[in-house]
C-alpha cells in the first residue's frame, strides 16, 4: 500500500509583508499532481493545515479547494490537527467528509481515532494523534503520572489497543527528541515539549508533522516530512518534497522522496550594494524570490531599500553587517547588561529556563545568596 506523507501546510502563512496565498496554492498543485502520477491509496497530513488558530477566509478556502481534489482522486486522507490548528474548527463536518474517505482526527477526547485499511498482505491500522499536551490528557488518565510531553504520549498509546501483528502507521503532530527546529517553528524553552522516540515503538511508520525541516528521529521509518514550501529564512537550504511511503509486509517498507518547486524561492544575498545589484549577479536568478539581503558597506546609502526594490520586488528583511553594525550590537549588549542587577539578570535567566518567573521566596532566596557572594 501507498501512502502520501506531508505536513505543516500553515495555509495562511504570510512571508513578512507578503500573502502566500498563491504560492500555497501552486503548491497543493503539484502536491496533487504527484498524488496522481504515484497513485497513492493514501495521504497522510500530518497538522498545522492552518497558520492561526482562526483561518482567514482565504486560508479556509484554499484549505476546502484542496481537500476537494483530493476528495476526486478516490484516495483516503487522514488529517490531524497541530498546535497552530483549532482542532475543533479543522474537524468541523468531519462526519459528513468520512462519507468521502477524509478522517480527520476529531478533538482529543482520551482515544485515537482508527481507521483501517486492506490489501493483499492485509491489514494497515492508521491511527490520529492530535497534537496533545499533558494537561489536555491526564483528566482521562487520572491514575497514571504524567509531567511531561512523553508521559503523555505514552500514556495515549499504551491505553490504544494496538495489535502488533499487522501494520500499524501513526499521524503525530509533537517534537521528538533529536530533530532540528528553524525559527519558523513555536520554541518551548527547555525542550519542555520533548518527546521519546521509543513511544512510538510499535509503529511500522510514524508520520510525523511540527518540525519544518524532512528529517527521521531516532530511526528512518519515524519521519518528518518538513513543510511543502519554505517559511523562514533558516530553511533557506532545506529541499522541500512530499515523502512517499510504501509498506508492504512489516518488514518490507520504502521511503522516497519527491521535490516540491516553490513559485518564488526563499533566498540569502549578502555582499555590497554594487555586487548585490550587478546585472551579471541576478540575471540568471529569480528576482521575485523572497529574498534576505545584508549589505557589506561600511556607510549607508540613501534610500537603499526602494533602490533594491526595483530589482527585488519582494524583500522580507535587510540589514548591514559590517564594522560598525558589529561595534553596536558589542556595545548594546553590554550595556543593556550593565544596567541590570545581579538579581534581574538571574530573573531572566531563570524565567528563559523555566517558562515561569520566580516567585517571592525564590528572589528572596537568591538575594540573599547574592549579598553573600558580594560581601
Amino acid at each position: 500500500m501507498r501512502f502520501a506523507h506531508i505536513s505543516d501546510l500553515h495555509l495562511g502563512k504570510r512571508m513578512g509583508e507578503y500573502s502566500l496565498i498563491k504560492d500555497q496554492q501552486y503548491i497543493l498543485s503539484q502536491i496533487i499532481d504527484i498524488i496522481k502520477n504515484t497513485r497513492v491509496n493514501a495521504i497522510i497530513i500530518s497538522g498545522d493545515v492552518y497558520d492561526k488558530t482562526v483561518p482567514s477566509a482565504e486560508a479556509v478556502t484554499l484549505c476546502d479547494d484542496f481537500f476537494t481534489k483530493l476528495s476526486t482522486l478516490k484516495i483516503h486522507v487522514f488529517v490531524i490537527s497541530g498546535n497552530h490548528d483549532s482542532a475543533e474548527r479543522l474537524s468541523f463536518g468531519s462526519r459528513i467528509m468520512e462519507n468521502m474517505n477524509i478522517h480527520i482526527a476529531p478533538v482529543f477526547d482520551g482515544k485515537l481515532k482508527k481507521v483501517v485499511l486492506k490489501d493483499e498482505y492485509g491489514a494497515v491500522n492508521v491511527y490520529l494523534m492530535p497534537f496533545i499536551k499533558p494537561s489536555s490528557v491526564r483528566r482521562f488518565f487520572p491514575d497514571t503520572e504524567i509531567t511531561n510531553y512523553t508521559d503523555a504520549v505514552r500514556a495515549v498509546i499504551d491505553n490504544t489497543e494496538i495489535n502488533t501483528n499487522e501494520r500499524n502507521i501513526i499521524a503525530a503532530h509533537q517534537f521528538v527528541t533529536g530533530a532540528k527546529r528553524c525559527e519558523s517553528e513555536e520554541i518551548t524553552v527547555g525542550g519542555l515539549d520533548n518527546v521519546d522516540s521509543s513511544v512510538f515503538n510499535k509503529f511500522d511508520y510514524t508520520a510525523l508533522g511540527h518540525i519544518h525541516t524532512p528529517q527521521t528521529a531516532g530511526k528512518d521509518t519515524i519521519r518528518y516530512c518538513g513543510t511543502p514550501l519554505k517559511y523562514s529564512f533558516s530553511e533557506a537550504s532545506d529541499k522541500k518534497s512530499v515523502t512517499i511511503l510504501d509498506i508492504f509486509d512489516k518488514t518490507d517498507i520504502t521511503i522516497n522522496e519527491i521535490p516540491l518547486t516553490p513559485l518564488f524561492d526563499v533566498r540569502k544575498i549578502k555582499g555590497s550594494y554594487e555586487t548585490v545589484t550587478a546585472r551579471s549577479n541576478y540575471i540568471n536568478t529569480n528576482t521575485n524570490d523572497y529574498v534576505y539581503i545584508t549589505l557589506t558597506d561600511e556607510q549607508d546609502i540613501p534610500g537603499v531599500l526602494a533602490k533594491l526594490r526595483t530589482i527585488y520586488p519582494n524583500i522580507v528583511k535587510m540589514d548591514y553587517d559590517n564594522k560598525r553594525t558589529k561595534t553596536n550590537r558589542h556595545i548594546g549588549a553590554v550595556s543593556e547588561i550593565k544596567k541590570k542587577s545581579p538579581l534581574e539578570l538571574f530573573e531572566e535567566f531563570y524565567e528563559l529556563q523555566n517558562n515561569i518567573p520566580m516567585d517571592d521566596e525564590q528572589k528572596k532566596i537568591v538575594t540573599e545568596l547574592i549579598e553573600e557572594i558580594w560581601r
